[in-house]
């Protein structure tokens, strides 16, 4: 089920800060996100990610600034009861099977003692944790942990989920799976907030992204307005002098790469033009590449742009 189109943000902020001393954790966030969408959430170390998500759902409070949670104040204790939390660490006791550990973090939740039993049992099989079910916590390898904060983030089906680097320590089946689980929540109408590094996962999952550096949002938008739709090609040609080389300013910028030749903003209708050019200045053409724009190349281009090396 969607959510209902006249509700606001799932989450808006505005000049969010978070001080601690004179160490600026977080310099002033301001963004908002729709509700039903999976956004993400992106910047490099100390970029101020993890302080935004612990002000977000309630565990530190802001120094300055504003900001809303599914309609209500950040912090609202109401509003946490229907939030999800997987935290970039956590950690269950080990004497606990995971049966246990979802239990009791349902009857935390709030959860009706007459659901949690399966509340816990949904949120195992979405995982694929129902076969060790009753084992205890501390003979789970750390990417079946990882499925544990997952399920337990996920108990009482709640209208927004913050996953911090949920894919950080899984195989590829591993992350696979958590990306089904991710598109199974917007299918539903969830709101997904997701912090990851893994660049390659957020493209394949995320509606819109904000990307953050020194706690304020640099670029923010649909993930194809992000990443823009510039393009280029890729050339593997030897035999071109330094005086030939000058003269294929004309198609653009260029890098190389030992015999690879990368043309930026090059159209397919240019390319023939190019390899000919390439050619007739005395180039042997090898091999022709067609690239596209990715988040990665994006993303350090942004990180290039505010002094990050």
């Amino acid at each position: 089920m969607r959510p209902p189109q006249n509700l606001g943000p799932a989450i808006e902020t505005t000049e969010l800060a978070k001080r601690y001393g004179n160490q600026t954790a977080l310099a002033g966030l301001t963004m908002s996100v729709p509700r039903g969408e999976v956004f993400g959430f992106l910047g490099p170390n100390g970029a101020g990610k993890t302080t935004a998500i612990k002000l977000l759902v309630g565990l530190i409070r802001p120094s300055a600034g504003q900001g809303t949670l599914l309609g209500e104040p950040l912090g609202d204790r109401e509003t946490r009861r229907r939030i999800g939390y997987l935290p970039e660490l956590f950690r269950y006791q080990e004497w606990l099977t995971a049966r246990e550990v979802l239990v009791l973090h349902s009857e935390l939740a709030g959860i009706p003692s007459v659901m949690r039993a399966r509340e816990s049992d949904s949120a195992l099989d979405t995982v694929g944790l129902v076969r060790r079910a009753d084992d205890r916590v501390g003979t789970y390898s750390k990417g079946m942990q990882q499925r544990l904060g997952l399920a337990v983030a996920l108990l009482g089906q709640p209208e927004l989920v913050f996953l911090d680097e949920p894919t950080s320590a899984l195989d590829p089946v591993g992350r696979h799976d958590v990306r089904e689980v991710i598109r199974s929540l917007k299918q539903r109408g969830t709101t997904v907030f997701l912090n990851s590094h893994l660049l390659t996962e957020v493209e394949q999952v995320c509606d819109r992204v904000a990307v953050i550096d020194r706690g304020r949002v640099i670029a923010i938008g649909a993930l194809d307005e992000v990443v823009g739709s510039a393009s280029g090609v890729r050339v593997r040609v030897n035999g071109l002098t330094t005086v030939a080389e000058e003269q294929l300013r004309t198609h653009g910028g260029f890098t190389v790469e030992q015999d690879w030749y990368t043309f930026q903003a090059v159209s397919d209708e240019e390319v023939p033009a190019l390899v000919a050019n390439l050619v007739r200045l005395g180039g042997q053409v090898h091999a022709v590449e067609r690239q596209t724009g990715s988040l990665e190349s994006r993303f350090l281009e942004l990180m290039e742009a505010t002094g990050h090396s």
